[in-house]
């Protein structure tokens, strides 16, 4: 898949407006409809004992995984698309700006009794969840999850500050996959992560945080077999490419920020 850079701006107000804006004519909810259809994002498919894993894209840090039928959702948010998207069977939250915790998506996209984990940060903004603090991990349905800090070191605005947000490490029979959550630089816990098969690796551009040469560099002290950056608004994406082009890391890139969209 080519490359697409975001077509959002670098501060936090304008470039939320601008993907609003940009994914406005979408199917927004598995509820809502749009004046018109939008192809489905394409799945990729990463093979694992009992079956394979299909990876789907959906938006910013918005991610399906299905696996021997069971459907997982990262993040959910209203732009995304979610026409074609599954009902989830879990639900992942890793932090609280709206971006990533969106309790109306929630709701939209999850099968009734569906377990929703969320940081402890969340914990008073949604019922019927399960709380995961860093370090954390639990089982559902034989799928392991284990919550992996996610926190920026260098303060300013924004500043996602330790204990607030997660990562999460999911396994999937052998597979195991790694989700970084939007705010982070490459702290010490992410470092020591081991054997991970697919990682998806957020940007942080303010203040110079975890921006593409930093991601790159973060993604070779794990050593992921694929990567897929997300989260990564106007980041220049060949950059973070050239510098894993020497390792044996397979870059991956979604479509997370479609630039066709009806109306």
């Amino acid at each position: 898949m080519g490359i697409r850079k975001s077509v959002t701006s670098r501060s936090r107000g304008p470039w939320m407006a601008r993907i609003l804006t940009l994914l406005a004519g979408a199917h927004l909810l598995v509820t809502g409809a749009s004046a018109q259809r939008l192809p489905a994002p394409r799945a990729d498919t990463v093979r694992a004992t009992g079956g394979s894993v299909a990876i789907t894209p959906i938006a910013h840090a918005s991610v399906q995984i299905v696996y021997d039928g069971f459907v997982i959702h990262i993040d959910p948010w209203r732009p995304g698309y979610y026409a074609d998207a599954d009902r989830a069977d879990l639900i992942l939250v890793t932090d609280i700006p709206g971006d990533h915790f969106d309790p109306d998506a929630i709701a939209a996209i999850r099968k009734p009794d569906a377990p929703v984990i969320v940081p402890p940060s969340a914990a008073d903004s949604l019922p019927l969840r399960t709380v995961l603090a860093n370090g954390e991990s639990t089982t559902v349905r034989g799928i392991g999850i284990e919550a992996v800090p996610s926190y920026d070191l260098t303060p300013g605005e924004p500043y996602h500050p330790p204990g607030r947000g997660n990562g999460y490490l999911v396994t999937l029979g052998d597979v195991r996959i790694y989700f970084s959550g939007g705010g982070l630089e490459c702290v010490p816990e992410i470092r020591a992560l081991t054997d991970i098969d697919v990682a998806f690796i957020a940007m942080n551009l303010p203040n110079d945080r975890m921006t593409p040469l930093a991601a790159a560099e973060c993604v070779k002290a794990f050593a992921p077999r694929i990567v897929y950056p997300y989260h990564y608004r106007d980041a220049d994406l060949q950059v973070f490419q050239d510098a894993l082009r020497a390792t044996p890391v397979e870059v991956r890139f979604g479509n997370w920020y479609p630039e066709a969209i009806p109306g």
